[in-house]
């Protein structure tokens, strides 16, 4: 089956509770469960739109938005009710152990030098606090995109910067996201995002043919996938 090698490499960091595909905000709440205020800081925050699901989730949660000056994102943004600072896309503006959660969706592709951010998104996290994010392994050129780092490459660099992995999950296959990129990016295919993708559905199906435990149908998933989510530790 393919993705053993996935599984040896990552262990426990490849999910067994279920094998659906998933989101940064799906964990989200799970990890401030434990935070009475909690301080979060989205980076590459973009137009700040996170900022209503941390609301609506995360009772008294302060939600602190940073990226560059120069990104597509932040040139449409329009709102003014949160708090936005811009960076140089390495330094991140805080001191020492501000937040308990760094939240990061869709952003790492598009950072030329990965090692030194993730070493300051670990600074910035309080003794035990978590980043959670997703990125791209096999997606289309899009908004600028470098590079799409594997699960497991994303892992080894997590763990040069002082974060331990917790767990990784598929999110969108690549066939979707290169059938959308070549079709000019149509709203019906939208809803991929939200509810399982073709691929995986297909993969799902396979699973249950060969009855599969979650962690293997996770596994073949991350092979395949376009975006993976992933959920990293700073030890405390």
């Amino acid at each position: 089956m393919f993705g053993e090698d996935v599984r040896e490499h990552l262990g426990s960091r490849v999910p067994s509770d279920h094998a659906r595909q998933s989101r940064a905000d799906h964990l989200a709440p799970r990890v401030l469960d434990a935070a009475r205020r909690p301080d979060v800081l989205d980076l590459g925050c973009g137009s700040g739109d996170s900022i209503d699901f941390f609301r609506q989730t995360t009772p008294g949660v302060r939600w602190v938005g940073v990226d560059i000056e120069d990104s597509a994102e932040v040139r449409t943004r329009t709102r003014s009710d949160a708090e936005f600072h811009v960076f140089d896309g390495e330094h991140i503006p805080f001191g020492d152990h501000t937040f308990d959660l760094v939240f990061c969706v869709q952003v790492l592709e598009h950072v030329a030098r990965v090692a030194p951010l993730l070493a300051d998104a670990a600074r910035v996290l309080r003794p035990g606090g978590h980043l959670l994010g997703s990125t791209s392994q096999l997606e289309p050129f899009h908004s600028r995109s470098i590079a799409n780092p594997t699960p497991y490459g994303l892992n080894l660099e997590m763990e040069r910067a002082g974060l331990e992995t917790v767990e990784v999950r598929p999110g969108i296959d690549s066939l979707t996201l290169i059938v959308r990129r070549a079709l000019g990016g149509p709203t019906a295919l939208e809803r991929f995002w939200t509810s399982e993708s073709p691929v995986n559905r297909l993969v799902d199906l396979y699973g249950r043919l060969k009855r599969l435990n979650p962690q293997a149908v996770n596994a073949a998933k991350l092979v395949l996938c376009g975006q993976f989510t992933f959920l990293a530790r700073k030890p405390v």
